[in-house]
């Protein structure tokens, strides 16, 4: 579905604010993992959308596309993919556009993009565009209206323009508004801003876009502070106009995190009031992926509640629009194991149990665990299931082998061979696959076993 349909659904509801995240592709897959934890946390809250961000330079171009399809397709929400035109020749843009389309994206966020590390400014590739405008009008050629096409407003004008004193002259700041307009004539749907901390330059930016004729939705990019020094060097980069009051309110307590934090949950929480109360019903939090500040601010504006995370399914419906009517879902629980310890990390009555608490000294080193050591999946895979079949018989014979223990790995699982507990039923799965019913996913019926039986019990 695309962004823009969510947000006017979502105001189409007397008095509902719609809200939103942006995440950004961690540096390690450590990063990576915990981040679709954090993730997974904060969209039990219904954000309308969340988007990833497209790195500098194009950096992080394949982790973006994998992150873009994992939120989508894993996560369930709805997601927007940043793309930029840095270094970014047509063919690279069209693999980009072509992936998240065949991965059940709807949603760019179309970007000139920040310069590669160690350059001062843009330069236009040869084969690429030259700025946003060029990316949405070859999206809109390309791809017709598949697409919803978000771009970005600078409220203070766009960096580039802003001079040494920190202000755009009122020529740039008009120019920056006009060029704004035409990305959206160019076919863009919705608008997110550049973050700010001077609420009435927000205000005033969007009033001036109004009175040049720009009527898509405008939604205000909230920043929450943090820390000291990541303010200050976002800031400084952006060239965003830092008001008095918040730099009174920071000196005395920089070197104090906690106390940083807290005001910046407060600060942030004051912005979205004013801009609330002008009528602006949308909020886009620049997460840093962090969840505390941005989970704090949308509790103080009454927006989430903690003890109130409600499903009308148990599970969330696919944001993939190819599979949005899917209304059932077959249950693979051994297939995410990490994700299922997270959910039964409180089951403290089982102290020796597999699925205890991995806090509890009983516990051990994840490591320890057959389900989490790394392995070299993919080869064994190949070698085991990448194999000429003569005919359909072929196939039962592959998943008889399976089923009696002759293959170790499996496409559907990401453990290693049969677990205990299957083998109580190895045989029979054996002679069912040879009659044409392919077992992928089986259990024996156990009842009032303890849980310390060494088969299904640990």
């Amino acid at each position: 579905m695309k962004v823009i349909e969510k947000i006017q659904a979502g105001l189409a509801e007397e008095g509902k604010v719609v809200f939103s995240f942006e995440f950004f592709p961690p540096k390690t897959d450590d990063g990576v993992d915990n981040l679709f934890e954090r993730m997974d946390r904060m969209v039990a809250h219904n954000p309308a959308f969340c988007d990833i961000t497209w790195g500098a330079g194009g950096s992080t171009a394949d982790l973006t596309l994998d992150i873009a399809n994992r939120m989508q397709n894993i996560i369930c929400v709805e997601s927007m993919m940043h793309l930029t035109c840095t270094n970014m020749p047509v063919d690279k843009i069209d693999h980009a556009l072509s992936t998240i389309k065949s991965n059940g994206l709807q949603n760019v966020l179309a970007l000139r993009g920040d310069p590669p590390h160690g350059q001062d400014k843009f330069v236009q590739i040869q084969g690429g565009f030259a700025c946003a405008l060029d990316l949405v009008k070859h999206i809109r050629a390309q791809y017709g209206d598949y697409f919803g096409i978000t771009v970005a407003g600078y409220p203070e004008a766009h960096p580039d323009v802003i001079g040494s004193n920190g202000v755009a002259s009122l020529e740039a700041y008009h120019n920056d508004l006009a060029y704004l307009k035409r990305k959206v004539e160019a076919g863009a749907d919705l608008i997110i801003t550049q973050l700010f901390y001077d609420t009435d330059i927000f205000l005033k930016f969007v009033d001036d876009c109004r009175k040049i004729g720009i009527t898509c939705p405008i939604v205000p990019g909230i920043m929450p502070i943090n820390n000291y020094k990541g303010f200050i060097r976002m800031t400084g980069f952006c060239k965003t106009k830092i008001p008095a009051e918040v730099s009174a309110a920071l000196e005395p307590i920089k070197d104090n995190e906690e106390a940083v934090r807290a005001y910046g949950i407060h600060l942030g929480t004051e912005m979205c009031k004013k801009i609330l109360a002008h009528g602006i019903r949308t909020v886009h939090l620049y997460t840093l992926n962090m969840e505390k500040s941005a989970l704090a601010i949308l509790m103080n504006l009454g927006l989430i509640e903690e003890t109130k995370i409600s499903r009308p399914l148990p599970w969330r419906r696919p944001a993939n629009v190819f599979r949005v009517k899917e209304d059932v879902r077959p249950i693979f629980w051994a297939n995410r194991p990490k994700s299922y310890i997270s959910r039964t990390t409180g089951w403290e009555q089982y102290p020796h149990g597999r699925w205890a608490d991995s806090c509890n000294p009983s516990y051990g080193a994840l490591t320890d665990y057959q389900f989490m050591r790394p392995r070299a999946r993919d080869k064994k895979l190949l070698e085991e299931w990448a194999t000429p079949l003569r005919n359909v018989e072929d196939i039962h014979e592959k998943f008889k082998k399976y089923c009696l223990g002759k293959l170790r790995s499996s496409p559907w699982s990401e453990l290693d061979g049969l677990q205990p507990e299957t083998r109580i039923i190895n045989e029979q799965l054996g002679k069912i696959n040879l009659k044409g019913f392919l077992t992928i996913n089986s259990q024996p019926a156990v009842n009032g076993e303890k849980s310390s039986s060494p088969s299904v019990g640990e």
